[in-house]
């Protein structure tokens, strides 16, 4: 797939998407997002990447919706994509949960303003970094709609219920600090030196074997609000007695026996 609204590159293990519509702020659309997916799927099929880093191109990462191609399109009776009135918006077959969680480590690098599906689009992500120059809003009521992507969910788990809740009803605007300090954001650095920062922490996670980032991923997915503590038990002793015979395990002991780097990639 050729690109309009994103780019994509790789540099080392790890893969950059950006978003690449600097002069409406990288306003979203459905097209938008099949072009995301397709990268996000490049770099999973990619056995050289560990890690994918999204941010934004210029000044934002992402102003939410674009509100003359998605609302007005829709209130004027014209489908703004891919059969996205079913689909909550996204476009027809797009399980856009369901490809972050299954997917490659994700990491957000929000550079700028992060607006409605610019913020609940990275809330199933592994890591958000914020730069000091983020904002971050959930400003669903105020444009007269919910929230979407299990968002009502994902905030919850990351900030707490009276958080996400003074958050998501007053559709306020917070900044990165603020993100970070209330556990939107999991880690906050200088915007001259956010990318720096992504790109470390994606260094780090793509030095480990992808089989075993992803057995962790679901294991997170699945186990995180699990009351069972018995049946999440189970499904780490599956996951861990299908690692022992891997050769990623294997070299992982050898590495250390020898005392060496592992080498899984």
């Amino acid at each position: 797939m050729a690109y309009d609204t994103i780019t994509y590159e790789t540099k080392g293990p790890v893969a950059l998407l950006k978003l690449n519509r600097p002069d409406r702020l990288n306003a979203w659309t459905p097209h938008m997002s099949e072009e995301q997916a397709d990268a996000i799927n490049r770099a999973n099929a990619d056995k050289a990447i560990g890690a994918i880093v999204m941010t934004g191109a210029g000044r934002g990462f992402c102003a939410g919706a674009d509100m003359e191609a998605t609302f007005k399109s829709r209130l004027d009776g014209v489908d703004p994509g891919n059969d996205t009135g079913n689909s909550g918006g996204m476009p027809g077959g797009l399980d856009w949960i369901g490809l972050c969680r299954k997917s490659k480590p994700l990491i957000a690098a929000v550079n700028g303003p992060a607006v409605g599906i610019g913020v609940t689009m990275i809330l199933p992500f592994d890591v958000i970094i914020a730069s000091d120059a983020a904002r971050f809003g959930l400003v669903f009521v105020k444009v007269g709609i919910v929230p979407e992507l299990a968002s009502s969910h994902f905030l919850v788990s990351r900030m707490g219920w009276g958080r996400a809740s003074e958050l998501m009803l007053s559709a306020r605007i917070i900044g990165g600090a603020e993100a970070y300090e209330r556990g939107l954001a999991d880690m906050l650095a200088p915007a001259d030196a956010l990318m720096d920062k992504a790109f470390e922490v994606g260094n780090q996670i793509a030095a480990n074997p992808d089989p075993m980032l992803r057995m962790t991923k679901d294991l997170l997915t699945q186990n995180a609000c699990e009351q069972d503590l018995a049946l999440a038990q189970r499904r780490e002793n599956d996951y861990l007695k299908a690692c022992w015979p891997t050769p990623e395990h294997k070299e992982a002991v050898s590495a250390f026996l020898d005392k060496r780097p592992a080498r899984f990639r």
